[in-house]
């Protein structure tokens, strides 16, 4: 593996599946409740210019798990690329600690982090994408489906950088990806083409939600504003309107689909509650899976796996 977990395609296939056969036994082993302890002794500085309830309890309840300390460092503690450069931060937190983890809203800052820290970084977040939160969601796929053959997956609401690590994550799996956005919200182009020159499955943009789902396997959305687009919400509301996952649009699949969000959920808005509490829903083991996936990634960038 690389030094650092930025991107998707900083992992090659073989590599991603070997994480999620990981995951499966780490998970396994804490449902157990075995003292595996492999990062005793080990300490994880988490930066969070951007706070979240579940990349930081993912993280911190991860590592302490795994026998190691994680410190929490909030916007107030550090300011980033504000108070002090991102490569002093960098080579002062690699001087202390064996990893790092970010969760930024510039991207840029996530790579000058990661180019002069001495210790494996992993991305927990920016505002280019997401790559934990997806690796997640596809080994949640994978432990429902028994296999990734033949799967198609619908993303309904705006190109973020969830899309951007679902595309990247189609250019390494073989999997259909179909995102449905209104006009104005697609994906970066360039990382739209880094998936399409793959041509390991179909990806296409649609800007019809009821066509987009039909055949999904799994229809997957998030909010409409992410956190710094909040003063946007009005204006995306009347632009989304007729993206909402209804149970009608995932009757639209014409299949047996699971439905998925990466949370916090504004229910309601992107998602009706009937969707979020329904059977069929895999939401909240999508979300637990954030830790066992997590601790997977840490352990093979520590060479303790």
């Amino acid at each position: 593996m690389t030094k650092d977990f930025l991107h998707i395609t900083d992992l090659s296939a073989d590599e991603i599946i070997s994480i999620f056969k990981l995951a499966k036994l780490t998970k396994a082993r804490f449902k157990r409740r075995e003292n595996y302890v492999p990062l005793r002794g080990h300490t994880l500085a988490m930066i969070f210019a951007k706070p979240s309830a579940r990349t930081r309890v993912s993280f911190e309840t991860g590592f302490h798990r795994l026998g190691g300390h994680a410190l929490y460092l909030g916007p107030n503690d550090i300011g980033v690329g504000q108070r002090e450069a991102v490569k002093d931060i960098a080579r002062v937190l690699s001087g202390y600690n064996d990893m790092i983890i970010a969760r930024l809203f510039e991207h840029r800052h996530m790579l000058e982090l990661a180019e002069h820290a001495t210790v494996p970084v992993v991305n927990g977040l920016t505002d280019y994408n997401h790559p934990c939160q997806v690796m997640a969601d596809m080994f949640t796929i994978k432990e429902r489906r028994g296999s990734l053959d033949n799967l198609k997956i619908t993303y309904v609401g705006d190109g973020n950088n969830i899309v951007h690590s679902w595309l990247r994550l189609a250019g390494r799996l073989p999997f259909d990806f179909t995102i449905a956005c209104p006009e104005g919200y697609t994906p970066h182009k360039e990382t739209l083409a880094l998936a399409e020159e793959a041509g390991l499955g179909k990806i296409e943009v649609s800007h019809d939600p009821k066509a987009a789902v039909k055949g999904a396997d799994v229809v997957y959305t998030d909010v409409w504003a992410s956190m710094g687009q909040k003063e946007e919400a009005e204006e995306r509301h009347r632009k989304f309107a007729g993206f909402t996952v209804t149970a009608d649009l995932m009757a639209a699949t014409g299949r047996d689909s699971y439905f998925m969000h990466c949370l916090p959920a504004e229910r309601g808005v992107e998602v009706t509650d009937e969707v979020m509490d329904a059977s069929w829903s895999i939401v909240f083991p999508q979300a637990e899976n954030r830790m066992h996936v997590q601790n997977a990634i840490m352990l093979r960038l520590l060479g303790k796996a």
